[in-house]
């Protein structure tokens, strides 16, 4: 997907949220910024004096046109009043597009739900004991350092394996 193409896409999904009441900002940057450092993250909405810019990971440059919109769209309700946040209203908003527009608009994305191949690094492999959900991780964080302290979304225990090992 070319930049210019970016664009596009953003005026849009401002013009579906608009179709359907919801109260993005009018001043939002017709110019969607590309951050090519960003791997974890695929979109962020900055704010400076009533202004609202939308970033994109460069990572989305390589997805369907349906997963970047489905970022824009994240972002730009970011600039509804009160949705700052992933709150109520947000939620509220987000819902809303989904149903409207398809999208599966969340909280947080993964590579696999927007159709990309995950590049980065991984030192560590959550696994859960019941379900067999793996999760990566590059960081030491607390979950790796004592798994057992945490549940797998379907009640499971965790434990860590590293890239290689196969032990449970």
């Amino acid at each position: 997907m070319e930049r210019k193409n970016l664009d596009q896409l953003l005026a849009q999904v401002i013009a579906q949220a608009r179709s359907l009441s919801i109260p993005v900002s009018r001043r939002i940057d017709p110019h969607v910024a590309v951050n090519t450092r960003a791997r974890t993250r695929f979109g962020c909405c900055r704010s400076r004096l009533g202004r609202h810019t939308i970033e994109v990971s460069s990572v989305l440059l390589n997805a369907e046109e349906h997963a970047v919109r489905q970022v824009l769209a994240h972002e730009i309700l970011h600039t509804c009043p009160g949705c700052t946040n992933h709150g109520v209203k947000w939620q509220h908003w987000a819902a809303l597009m989904s149903r409207q527009f398809g999208y599966d608009i969340r909280r947080t994305d993964s590579h696999q739900a927007l159709g990309l191949e995950d590049t980065r690094p991984v030192r560590y492999v959550v696994v859960c004991r019941q379900c067999g959900s793996r999760t990566n991780r590059m960081k030491r964080s607390p979950l790796v350092v004592h798994p057992e302290r945490y549940r797998c979304k379907c009640g499971g225990s965790l434990y860590i394996e590293f890239p290689g090992d196969t032990t449970p």
